[in-house]
């Protein structure tokens, strides 16, 4: 497996100024079938340098404007210090937006996470400034500021949350609003509390069953809720319910190309279902799963009597580098002098972090496996993926034999994998 370091030099900055740190966010990018978004533009600098620190803005000059959490991703092909797009994503914790109700971050090490959760906001916290302060690399990082509309403002509502499934660390950010995974309407309900009278069930709100995802995927429920939420937001609600889904329905590994099958489909169901209980419905999440490969899902829109779009973006940066400036502070940084030839690395983002560069939104029902720095759209990409030996590793449930026996198995339709070479 290819592992080598992308080398910067980093000088400690004063507190809470935006510096130089690195983050290999990269120039190419397909555009088929996506929406290309430009952003306004800032003469480029030739080189990396230290400007002075971005105005702090009025939180109650942004309170109009941005209603919802931020997501952060990074994927990579080589192991990739993120400070730069940090740097600017931090900014947006309560300096130059309102998201000042904690932060999260969780990044792979090998098939362990590190993760980092703080309820004061990214722009003034100690251990955000920490992790800016050095050179940390990894393949794989998801990243959240939050702004609360559900659950209170604790640790145990910040993003990314975190669960093992089929001996693998999963995690999970989501932006958005999806009221059928509202607390208040699933707990305490007679329907989940079977043993409870109805009039008990009416006060007590600590009897709480999620909803059941996965008709979709052919699995029914059966009662059993193997994850459960520890705080109260609907993202997290959501993510224990896909888990669930997905742990009924495999039992054996899945390949990526079926793994990305069965996402798609419940992302599907989900939709659908909030929908039809006459929800807004605005899901974008990234779910990591493993050292190399993140999800990134969205089906965008607004808040109402919001004008805030809340969708995902993302762009793939490869030679030949360029220079980046950061939207959130004055900084700008000249890849081609960091970086080596071999190095690609996608960066997914709530909206753009850089000014100087093209952006591509996600379109709506879009979901996108990045590996390798690599947006794959289908899952035919998908196979790509698997050929680089990134696909799901477990010790404790039995792989599937070869890909066309896991698509046999899972009845995945073959037109899915013409021309991918199987």
């Amino acid at each position: 497996m290819r592992m080598h370091y992308s080398l910067l030099a980093f000088v400690a900055p004063p507190q809470n100024q935006c510096v130089h740190s690195l983050a290999l966010t990269t120039g190419t990018f397909p555009t088929r079938a996506l929406r290309v978004v430009p952003v306004a533009s800032k003469t480029a600098k030739e080189d990396h340098h230290f400007s002075m620190p971005a105005t702090r803005r009025s939180h109650k000059a942004s309170l109009t404007k941005l209603q919802m959490c931020q997501l952060m991703g990074i994927n990579a092909a080589a192991l990739t210090d993120f400070r730069f797009s940090f740097r600017g994503f931090a900014r947006r914790g309560g300096d130059t937006d309102i998201h000042s109700h904690g932060w999260g971050m969780a990044f792979y090490d090998g098939r362990g996470i590190r993760a980092f959760h703080d309820p004061d906001p990214a722009a003034d916290s100690l251990l955000a400034e920490f992790l800016q302060a050095h050179p940390i690399k990894t393949f794989n990082m998801v990243a959240h500021i939050r702004y609360a509309t559900r659950g209170e403002v604790k640790l145990e509502n910040v993003h990314p949350f975190q669960r093992e499934m089929w001996g693998i660390a999963w995690c999970f950010a989501h932006n958005g609003d999806v009221s059928c995974f509202d607390r208040a309407s699933y707990a305490g309900n007679q329907a989940d509390c079977p043993s409870l009278p109805p009039k008990v069930n009416q006060i007590n709100k600590s009897c709480v069953k999620i909803p059941w995802i996965g008709n979709s995927i052919g699995v029914t429920d059966n009662g059993e809720r193997a994850y459960n939420p520890v705080g109260k937001t609907d993202s997290e609600a959501l993510f224990c319910a896909m888990l669930n889904a997905l742990r009924a329905r495999f039992d054996t590994l899945p390949t990526l190309p079926v793994l990305y099958a069965a996402i798609a489909a419940l992302c599907d169901e989900i939709v659908s279902r909030d929908s039809a209980a006459g929800g807004n419905t605005i899901l974008n999440f990234l779910l990591g799963c493993g050292p190399h490969i993140q999800f990134a899902y969205s089906w965008p829109g607004a808040r109402e009597g919001s004008t805030v779009w809340n969708g995902l973006h993302y762009l793939v940066r490869e030679p030949p580098f360029g220079t980046a400036h950061l939207s959130d502070c004055d900084y700008s940084i000249n890849f081609a002098t960091v970086t080596k030839e071999d190095d690609r690395v996608a960066v997914i983002a709530t909206s753009p972090l850089t000014n100087d560069e093209t952006w591509v939104e996600i379109k709506r029902g879009q979901l996108i496996l990045f590996d390798d720095g690599l947006p794959h759209k289908a899952p035919d990409e998908c196979v790509q993926a698997e050929y680089r030996k990134h696909g799901l590793e477990s010790d404790v449930i039995p792989a599937a034999l070869s890909l066309e026996v896991d698509m046999r198995q899972y009845e995945m339709r073959t037109e899915f994998f013409q021309g991918a070479d199987i």
